[in-house]
């Protein structure tokens, strides 16, 4: 079992990190904030401006921890890895089976089902704690419109098809998902829906910090088990892109990323002042909350679930490498069929 280790994020602006031995030092004006041991941190995550030293670098690269830099609202910008590991008849076996249209529209569907599934759980969920209101009763429509979609998923016989379906689902969630909100509507409700690039609302951005932590650790899932994370199944594949990952991100995201954001904004350890507005209507967390909501995404993937496949407890941050294994047993043929990571 893959052992659960930290990610170190460095949120501070101007801060500086630097190898003392078999430690990482994380310097902020002059003064040492942090001193981890390398071994307990599976990678490290800096955003905004933050310096590393080249010796701290050489040896995340040595111990095989990655450092990913991202901006200031999480989007990703680099990645250092050391040399690659993986197996490479393994990756081998991975880029044919992308280019097999039967076994790549076979294992997307049932990543696309898996994330419908969970997503339609938590609609439920909502309408159970207001049911008899008019929020419980959109939520219940939704889950019941998620059901309908999870039932035309067997008659999608090709990845275009596909994709509009799943898409249609997205766009249904997403125009309820702010009814699972129940203090400080006003400043939580998403104007139209998702937006991305850049996040309109302060709903949006928090969604958007935390998919691009949750991104970060299906990439590095993928590389545990020696899969590439550019080659994706449900995800096309681009220049850049680690489609894989946003594969592997899909069943999870209701799970790890939105009941997350939900918990935070109903227990007010988010609130409308965690939030910066840019010229243009660009809005993301300032330092405060990018802390708050990193200590949170940890605490979050140290809470211990039940695997539906495997019948064994782990943490919730072992899932995405879970899933990546068994992702590869699948395309090795040692499994008749990926099965999607489904929260009951």
């Amino acid at each position: 079992m893959h052992q659960l280790l930290n990610t170190l994020y460095v949120t501070t602006e101007g801060a500086y990190i630097r190898a003392d031995h078999a430690t990482l030092k994380v310097i902020v004006e002059h003064e040492t904030k942090l001193q981890i041991p390398l071994h307990h941190i599976g990678s490290v995550v800096c955003f905004g401006d933050v310096l590393m030293s080249p010796a701290a670098i050489h040896r995340c690269a040595d111990e095989g921890r990655s450092v990913v830099w991202l901006d200031r609202r999480g989007r990703f910008k680099a990645r250092v890895e050391g040399p690659v590991s993986g197996n490479v008849l393994l990756r081998r076996a991975q880029h044919e089976a992308s280019l097999n249209p039967d076994l790549t529209l076979a294992i997307a569907r049932n990543m696309v089902a898996g994330k419908v599934q969970n997503a339609r759980q938590v609609m439920l969920r909502g309408a159970r704690e207001d049911a008899g209101n008019e929020d419980g009763d959109m939520l219940r429509d939704t889950a019941e419109a998620l059901a309908r979609t999870i039932q035309r998923l067997p008659a999608c016989d090709n990845l275009d098809t596909l994709r509009g379906v799943e898409g249609d689902a997205a766009r249904t969630y997403f125009s309820t998902l702010d009814r699972l909100v129940s203090v400080d509507r006003e400043t939580f409700t998403m104007m139209n829906g998702r937006s991305r690039r850049p996040p309109l609302d302060p709903l949006n951005a928090l969604l958007s910090f935390l998919y691009a932590m949750l991104m970060n650790d299906c990439v590095s899932a993928a590389e545990s088990v020696g899969l590439d994370p550019q080659v994706g199944f449900l995800h096309a594949i681009r220049p850049g892109r680690a489609a894989l990952a946003l594969d592997l991100m899909e069943e999870l995201r209701c799970i790890l990323a939105d009941r997350l954001a939900l918990t935070l904004i109903n227990r007010r350890q988010i609130t409308a002042r965690d939030f910066l507005v840019r010229p243009g209507g660009a809005v993301h967390l300032h330092d405060d909350g990018r802390k708050a909501v990193v200590v949170a995404y940890q605490k979050r993937k140290q809470e211990e679930i039940t695997h539906p496949v495997l019948d064994q407890k782990m943490p919730l941050g072992v899932v995405p490498h879970v899933q990546a294994r068994l992702l590869a047993r699948t395309i090795r043929k040692d499994m008749e069929a990926y099965l999607a990571f489904i929260l009951r």
